[in-house]
């Protein structure tokens, strides 16, 4: 078990280019292995859950191979061949729920499973949904994995989730797609859109009214080339800790600005940070663009369950920086938080109650009190990625050192992190 140190900074400077967008580029490995033709992907992420998915996929019979600095994905043209043995999803639920959405519409039986972590998390809402497919879906009694799988033939459902997920949203587009008839997704409460977006790039027609989403099952999907966006929520924790420095000077380039994951940067500038946007594009629906986030009068955040369901990978770091506004961060409505990694609800306010900082706990959410100093400590990140950035974040500005237990989890979605942070921190 690795740990690592933190201390404190004067400020942060410099300009960085993130690698490739986890959620995109999970989506991008999953349908480039279904369907026909060689895409070819640059700055796919390096994330351990997305190499999951990747090795996943050649288990499934996609050849995957990564060619100066690309990854390329040979794709079996709609039917994948029986695996060899069980899929181990690693530590990744995108990977576990989303696949699962594919897998039950072919035709052969097959296990997915994960590590410790990934086996204590809850997979009945997807078991749901497949189910009315058709598929077999089977977990243990109390919903959690190894997902037992037998897919077939499908027939179109609609549905309508009482979880905002877009990993079940995902899953279920992912097996309407192989299904006969016109399926239909309603969400009550709107989630990221990275795959509605993939599967229009990999040329699926797919259509939405409002919350519904619909697309049409037995269409064919044709490889394409395309450059990953910088993932926003591993920029998000150098977003906060920027508007933690009254003199920080820090650009993210090449930085995914999708309307559904940049809600970050308008709770930053609601917050009090200055944003700024350059060189704003679109590829493959994706908009992509340079972010700089500067230091000002941070006060008050309020956030409900609307705002909490786009936000749900950011949530950790906002709190964590919650004790250096003037009035705090309250979040509401994102019960969500308990079941991912870690208790990320419980982890934010034992990790802050460690550095010092009072901090009321709530079933779904936190209150995160302002005008608090924090003070070095030994922080549990309890395995959890999020958890041992968001904390890094809040070090920063803390009196002392800080050591992050456990800190290697970081390469879960971000294994860069701690390099790049040293490399921007003037301490």
């Amino acid at each position: 078990m690795t740990e690592e140190k933190i201390v404190p900074a004067k400020n942060l400077l410099g300009s960085l280019q993130l690698p490739g967008d986890k959620s995109i580029s999970h989506r991008y490995g999953m349908l480039a292995a279904l369907a026909e033709g060689k895409s070819t992907f640059a700055n796919f992420s390096t994330g351990a859950d997305c190499q999951s998915t990747l090795a996943c996929a050649s288990a499934l019979g996609a050849k995957v191979t990564r060619n100066n600095g690309l990854v390329e994905i040979e794709g079996v043209g709609g039917n994948f061949r029986k695996p060899a043995s069980p899929l181990d999803c690693g530590n990744s639920g995108s990977t576990m729920r989303m696949m699962a959405g594919i897998l039950a519409g072919q035709d052969f039986d097959c296990e997915l499973f994960g590590d410790s972590s990934l086996m204590r998390r809850p997979m009945a809402r997807v078991q749901k949904p497949l189910r009315q497919f058709g598929a077999q879906i089977e977990l243990k009694p109390d919903g959690r994995p190894p997902m037992q799988i037998r897919g077939g033939k499908l027939k179109a459902i609609d549905f309508a989730s009482d979880v905002p997920s877009a990993q079940v949203k995902s899953a279920v587009l992912f097996a309407g797609l192989q299904a006969s008839g016109i399926t239909s997704y309603d969400e009550s409460i709107r989630t990221r859109d990275h795959s509605e977006l993939a599967l229009r790039a990999f040329g699926a027609e797919i259509t939405r009214t409002r919350n519904r989403i619909s697309i049409e099952g037995n269409q064919r999907l044709l490889a394409i080339d395309a450059t990953v966006p910088g993932d926003i929520s591993s920029a998000a924790f150098f977003f906060c800790a920027s508007a933690l420095f009254p003199k920080s000077n820090l650009v993210v380039q090449g930085v995914g600005l999708n309307p559904t994951r940049a809600a970050l940067l308008d709770v930053l500038s609601s917050l009090g940070a200055k944003v700024s946007m350059l060189n704003v594009e679109e590829k493959n629906g994706e908009l992509t663009g340079t972010v700089k986030v500067e230091h000002g009068r941070l006060r008050s955040l309020k956030i409900d369950a609307s705002m909490a369901a786009l936000l749900i990978d950011e949530l950790p770091v906002l709190a964590a920086i919650g004790p250096y506004t003037e009035e705090g961060i309250e979040i509401r409505g994102a019960r969500e938080l308990r079941v991912k990694e870690s208790d990320r609800i419980a982890a934010v306010a034992a990790g802050l109650r460690a550095m010092g900082a009072e901090v009321q706990e709530y079933e779904d959410g936190l209150f995160v009190k302002g005008n608090q100093k924090l003070h070095g400590a030994t922080i549990d990140s309890f395995g959890d990625h999020r958890i041992a950035m968001a904390f890094s974040i809040a070090a920063l500005r803390a009196e002392g050192e800080t050591i992050i237990k456990d800190s290697e989890c970081a390469g879960i979605s971000f294994p860069e992190f701690f390099t790049l942070l040293r490399q921007i921190s003037e301490v």
